[in-house]
């Protein structure tokens, strides 16, 4: 099978990807029903999985795992992404604080202005790459896999440039952290 997947990553070969899917799409299948979960969300995952295996088969090194351990690595990972996202809380439209007090006083009014540019200062401080890293995190959603494989970058370089933004904007915002809270 560990030439079948490099047969995959070498030549972009239809019949072994098929022939891949065919061996370990049903054992793949049995492990994520057997970890929790409907067929439906099974399914889902699954499909996940061989599009990782598809689109990440240049990455795999057969000195380093057999393509069963490389493949139920994946399956592992796209499963735990899956839950994550299936617990994002639901937000409540009716919860007050996203209704905030329409006439607030003017201080709070100047300081939460003061507030939100020095926010706006420090994001602008980060790199284009670093911002994109963390828009797509935070304010879509995406979790840190899925950003590489949109960004076309190794996941450890969007965890790396997530990290230094966090420290980035720790250092920005530091001189105001009484002021921001």
């Amino acid at each position: 099978m560990s030439a079948r997947l490099v047969a995959v990553a070498e030549t972009g070969d239809r019949g072994a990807f098929a022939s891949l899917f065919r061996h370990f799409g049903p054992r793949v299948r049995a492990y994520l029903l057997r970890a929790g979960g409907d067929a439906g969300k099974a399914d889902d995952v699954l499909q996940e999985t061989f599009a990782a295996v598809w689109n990440r088969a240049a990455l795999y090194d057969a000195s380093r795992a057999s393509a069963a351990t490389w493949i139920f690595a994946i399956a592992r990972n796209r499963r735990i992404d899956a839950f994550r996202r299936d617990r994002r809380p639901e937000f409540d439209p009716r919860d007050p604080a996203f209704h905030p007090d329409p006439d607030p006083g003017g201080e709070e009014a100047l300081a939460v202005q003061e507030r939100a540019e020095a926010v706006r200062n420090a994001l602008a401080a980060l790199s284009e790459e670093q911002r994109e890293v963390l828009r797509l995190s935070f304010y879509e959603g995406e979790s840190y896999p899925a950003i590489a494989i949109r960004l076309g970058i190794p996941l450890g370089t969007v965890k790396s440039r997530a990290r230094l933004a966090f420290n980035r904007l720790r250092s920005e915002l530091g001189a105001r952290r009484e002021d921001l809270r």
